[in-house]
């Protein structure tokens, strides 16, 4: 099988977008794998675009491991920026299955998009268990051997843990960003991020995504983020997530809607024989 794709990023957060809107094929949960296998094609996610009679199209989320994704900010807007090219118009509506997502055009290779409300309760998140989602008093050990205890739970599309800590290089998130995701507390596992409060306009974050593993960015970790933020009274509406190769900037509007805007990366078209 041979077909295009196109080739996209946020911030380092890398996909591989492939059109079915025209063209419709499967792809075994293998070939997926192996599209986002650094060794061949590689990238932290798949991106299906389908066709939608209502909104502009349809998109699903596979992760580098091959299991869906509920939600992906960064994918979402480079998504929007590739449609918005193809359709001119600055206002992108994507369907996605936590819901329909508006994307805006500010200016060129940057992308607003609005996640819409975080959810906190439990069994929303969803955890296995019923207990305080603002601080989960979950135990973390720094290469120091030290116990940091706490921890937020937020659902934005999908589950995030986030840590509010000192120095966000004092922990190896290679072991334990995989310990927390396939922990029993999180039946459909989680995103762990490592969080640094620089000040209320700007916080410093290390992220672990689910499925995909360590990330240079994460679009739906930076909005879990700053609202983990705001509900820990760190922040007020507005800041700034810091990532490895740039910033995101969120705003959670009066009606606790969360936006996101930040840079996409020029639009490759590539070629996939697999």
């Amino acid at each position: 099988m041979e077909f295009k794709a196109f080739k996209m990023d946020g911030l380092g957060n890398d996909f591989v977008i492939i059109d079915q809107r025209y063209d419709q094929f499967e792809l075994t949960n293998d070939q997926i794998k192996k599209i986002c296998d650094r060794n061949f094609i590689g990238c932290d996610q798949l991106i299906f675009i389908k066709k939608n009679e209502k909104n502009d199209a349809d998109i699903k989320f596979y992760n580098s491991d091959g299991g869906t994704s509920g939600a992906c900010g960064n994918g979402t807007r480079c998504v929007a920026y590739l449609l918005s090219k193809e359709l001119n118009k600055d206002k992108i509506i994507l369907g996605t299955q936590s819901g329909n997502l508006e994307s805006k055009i500010l200016k060129e290779k940057l992308v607003e998009t609005r996640i819409g409300l975080a959810k906190t309760k439990w069994d929303q998140i969803p955890l296995s268990e019923a207990l305080n989602t603002i601080n989960l008093n979950y135990k973390i050990i720094d290469k120091n051997n030290k116990e940091h205890f706490g921890g937020t739970a937020v659902n934005v599309g999908n589950p995030h843990i986030i840590f509010f800590i000192n120095n966000i290089e004092d922990f190896n998130l290679e072991k334990i960003g995989p310990k927390i995701e396939n922990d029993k507390l999180f039946p459909e596992k989680c995103n762990v991020t490592l969080a640094k409060i620089i000040n209320e306009n700007q916080i410093k974050v290390r992220v672990w995504e689910r499925g995909a593993g360590l990330t240079k960015a994460c679009g739906t970790a930076a909005c879990a983020t700053a609202y983990a933020a705001k509900l820990n009274g760190k922040i007020k509406n507005k800041t700034e997530i810091e990532f490895e190769l740039g910033k995101l900037s969120i705003f959670i509007d009066e009606s606790e809607n969360i936006s996101m805007s930040g840079p996409v990366s020029n639009i490759n078209q590539i070629n996939i024989k697999i």
